[in-house]
């Protein structure tokens, strides 16, 4: 398990507790986090689960593949160190304290 730390675009921070084997998208959506719409159900088929992580998590997490790097092609205002799709992220022990931000919107 897991503490994830999701901080709105206005700055409201949610603390949740995440079970391994989950993604972080589907944290925020089991936890009614605002933020993270996640159109695709976590298919990385849309960008609407997009966030800007922490950067002192940046270099802590998987690479991102290509089809996560098309996929951030089409997400509101992405930065290119510290985007990432919540649904491909998969949560272990090792995601413990991580802090992701919300961009203004989704799309």
């Amino acid at each position: 398990m897991a503490k994830i730390t999701y901080v709105e675009f206005g700055g409201t921070e949610h603390v949740v507790d995440v079970a391994n084997g989950l993604t972080v998208m589907e944290g925020a959506r089991d936890n009614g986090i605002p933020g993270i719409e996640a159109d695709c159900g976590g298919a990385c088929a849309c960008s609407t689960c997009h966030v800007y992580v922490d950067p002192a998590w940046v270099d802590k997490l998987p690479r991102r593949d290509s089809m996560e790097e098309d996929m951030l092609d089409f997400a509101y205002e992405p930065d290119p160190a510290r985007s990432r799709l919540t649904c491909q992220l998969k949560v272990s022990d090792a995601l413990d304290g991580l802090k992701v931000f919300m961009p203004e919107k989704q799309i």
